[in-house]
């Protein structure tokens, strides 16, 4: 980004100056009284009270109440930090801040059906809370159990209002490898991926309104044998072997928006490029856009099935006798994600067929394992297998089947929502 100051001419400077010397002079004059009370606390503006969480052996923390969630409770003390426990731990409980409750008993999917939530200070006691809103509205009760999100005001209306810029909001992950060998070849690889997903909203009590993915995974590589000299014999002079090299080059990026209709149903518009060296592939192009379909979802486990109606153009390398194709064609995909404590599971199918040549289809199969290993790293294992039916004629002959492993060490990313 690049800052530009405006360029001012000494003559303009000289004939807006007084104006200048008084502007400045009565800004000093109104920020002069001002800037001193912004130091002083007034000593009759009391404290905000701490909230006060007892719990079950007796012991009483003050401090502040942040969340709870599925019978996880939040609470922070400046001398522990954030502590997370359960509400059977949890004798009293008593807040200062205002408070919304969403029952496990009532569904809250629509923005519309927030508003009617009621919202107030919170007091647990023998695991009932009770909900104090302002005013004359009478308190709502309800056992702990039951409450299945509780959070501040201003989550909530965050969580229903907001609307993160470009750059907020998202979370993924990117891996990098690399594979060195010095020897009688020289060989090297490099293989990394980026993947970033935001949905908005970001919580699950609420039907998600959009959906933007990005994906790119690639390997690039090159063995090298270098030059070397076959020695003279007694019936054939010396010779001089030329150097040759072998290179291996595999890449995919995709983009996908997703505007839901429901918790379930959403349409799609989305665009991928794919070059594989091996298979003569210079670039293959798709544009398109269909409806999809989460199968299922919760806190373990999500699956998508997707169907799209495309524009696709394939380009081969030069020198390949194929010919370049303009296809119309889809693409059937299943995404499948599971998360464990021990391992992070995503799978990826999808099948592209062309209506206007019936040779003209290819699918991929993307499988990773994520191990945790320290904080945000992962160590991740991982396959790409992709086939392509028509791959031009070439020497060697061009296989239609290209397999891809690949390990390397993974960063979570999450950018603030």
């Amino acid at each position: 980004m690049t800052l530009r100051f405006p360029f001012v001419h000494s003559a303009d400077c000289a004939r807006r100056r007084p104006c200048c010397i008084v502007a400045f002079i009565l800004l000093a004059l109104c920020a002069a009284p001002l800037c001193p009370a912004q130091d002083k606390t007034d000593p009759k503006q009391p404290a905000p009270a701490p909230d006060v969480l007892v719990l079950s052996n007796g012991d009483t923390l003050h401090g502040k109440f942040v969340s709870a969630i599925a019978g996880k409770v939040t609470f922070h003390s400046d001398p522990l930090g954030d502590i997370t426990l359960s509400w059977d731990k949890i004798k009293e409980l008593h807040t200062e801040d205002k408070f919304a409750v969403l029952s496990s008993k009532v569904k809250i999917k629509r923005r519309r059906a927030v508003g009617n939530l009621p919202v107030g200070t919170l007091e647990v006691t023998n695991q009932s809370l009770s909900l104090r809103p302002a005013g004359a509205a009478p308190p709502v009760s309800m056992p702990v159990k039951e409450a299945q999100y509780v959070m501040d005001e201003a989550t909530l209306n965050k969580e229903v209002n907001h609307r993160p810029g470009a750059a907020s909001g998202w979370v993924g992950a990117a891996t990098a490898g690399a594979t060195l060998v010095a020897a009688t070849q020289n060989q090297y690889t490099f293989s990394g991926g980026i993947s970033l997903v935001r949905t908005v909203p970001d919580v699950a009590w609420l039907d998600p309104r959009n959906r933007s993915s990005i994906d790119f995974t690639g390997s690039f590589g090159k063995i090298t044998q270098p030059a070397y000299t076959v020695p003279a014999t007694a019936t054939t002079p010396a010779a001089v072997v030329a150097s040759t090299s072998t290179k291996s080059a595999i890449y995919h990026a995709d983009a996908e928006r997703d505007e839901y209709f429901s918790s379930n149903l959403f349409t799609l518009a989305q665009t991928a490029f794919d070059h594989n060296y091996s298979q003569d592939l210079d670039l293959q192009q798709i544009y398109g856009g269909g409806l999809g379909w989460t199968v299922f979802k919760n806190p373990k486990q999500e699956a998508d099935l997707k169907g799209t109606v495309q524009y696709e153009k394939q380009q081969f390398l030069s020198g390949a006798t194929g010919t370049n194709q303009d296809l119309i064609g889809s693409t059937f995909s299943v995404n499948y994600l599971m998360k464990m404590k021990l391992f992070t599971y995503t799978q990826a199918l999808s099948f592209i067929p062309a209506y206007n040549n019936s040779r003209a289809y290819s699918a991929t199969e993307t499988d990773t394992f994520a191990f945790p290993t320290y904080k945000s790293l992962s160590f991740s294992v991982g396959t790409l297998d992709s086939y392509l039916n028509d791959p031009p004629i070439s020497l060697p002959p061009t296989k239609r089947n290209s397999f891809q492993f690949t390990m390397g060490l993974t960063y979570a990313i999450k950018s603030k929502y």
